[in-house]
């Protein structure tokens, strides 16, 4: 019976999400400068003919698709490294691939690459986090324990910064400067069908590798001890949500910028709907990451203001005040004596 209600409880939770991305949808399709009545929308998106089907299939069918993406990709990966670590607190960032990816495109807008080919900056940022989790798992070892993984991480993620940073200062040209800048704070403007195309194929990959650890996951609160004693390799489901988290990060880093928090929100928001299943807890983190992100995608481009507001600043003004309450809220869990 408890398991027909959990089953019962996941279907709502999951047709809601659904039903809350799909007029979400309309809303971002119908949200811009150019005003199109339903009929325009419609006739724009399934024919692509006249001034409507440039609107929405070039400008807004992208970033929308986008937002999607980026957004289910950073919620299933938060709430599966959240699961892995058995730590409401973990998010994308924890392994330096955020990072590493974002040193990756500013290395293509410093050289003036970015402008000369127009796929260098999403494949150098792919090509960062990829790196990055090379170096992260060749700096921990193969047999490394999640606090090795976690600090060569952080490692990675400052020596990335510190060449953003030194880019940034390196850089006589401003117009690059501000162009690194911006991009840096994340946005979904200006992104073409190519920008999907690129992204799609990484965050697909890295969400069916994470969904596919969703039983193990469920294994793991068990403990490590007891989890390899029934049979899970915990080792090689490390290295699988770290390689997958990297994955799917590059892939939404590389044509979107930074975008942060989002994969602490979701899965926090989620949990106490579904309780402590890390394997329950994946797809409605995903759902309502997509949800956030695109919210937020839409909230920018009614906001007034002389340019857009970049929705890497939205997601970290929503985002930042959220991790403060859960450190607050959990500070007795991780409090450590002074004493000797």
């Amino acid at each position: 019976m408890l398991t027909q209600h959990t089953s019962h409880t996941d279907i709502r939770l999951k047709a809601a999400l659904s039903a809350l991305l799909a007029c979400l949808c309309v809303a971002s399709l119908a949200t811009g400068p150019a005003h199109l009545s339903i009929a325009e929308l419609v006739q724009g998106l399934l024919q692509g003919e006249g001034v409507a089907g440039i609107i929405i299939r070039d400008i807004r069918l992208p970033r929308l698709l986008l937002s999607l993406g980026v957004g289910a990709s950073l919620g299933l990966c938060g709430a599966a490294l959240q699961g892995l670590l058995r730590n409401p607190l973990a998010e994308p960032a924890i392994f330096g691939a955020p990072q590493a990816a974002a040193f990756g495109a500013v290395a293509t807008l410093y050289s003036g690459l970015a402008n000369a080919v127009s796929w260098a900056l999403p494949a150098a940022a792919i090509l960062g986090a990829a790196l990055s989790v090379a170096l992260v798992l060749v700096a921990a070892g193969r047999r490394a324990g999640i606090i090795t993984l976690i600090l060569a991480g952080l490692a990675v993620g400052s020596l990335a910064g510190a060449a953003i940073s030194l880019a940034i200062n390196l850089s006589a040209n401003p117009f690059a400067v501000t162009e690194i800048i911006f991009w840096l704070m994340g946005s979904f403007e200006d992104r073409s069908m190519q920008h999907v195309a690129l992204a799609a194929p990484c965050l697909m990959i890295s969400s069916l590798i994470l969904l596919r650890c969703g039983p193990s996951l469920r294994l793991l609160t068990l403990g490590d001890d007891t989890a390899r004693s029934l049979g899970l390799n915990v080792t090689h489901l490390r290295l699988w949500i770290v390689t997958a988290v990297a994955i799917g990060v590059g892939g939404g880093v590389a044509v979107s910028g930074a975008i942060g928090f989002v994969g602490l929100i979701a899965p926090h928001l989620m949990r106490p709907l579904v309780g402590g299943d890390p394997q329950r807890v994946l797809v409605p983190s995903s759902l309502a990451a997509a949800a956030l992100l695109t919210a937020a995608d839409i909230g920018v481009r009614l906001i007034p203001a002389t340019s857009e507001i970049k929705i890497g600043v939205v997601t970290s003004l929503i985002g930042v005040p959220l991790f403060l309450w859960l450190v607050w809220t959990r500070r007795g869990l991780f409090s450590t004596s002074d004493a000797p």
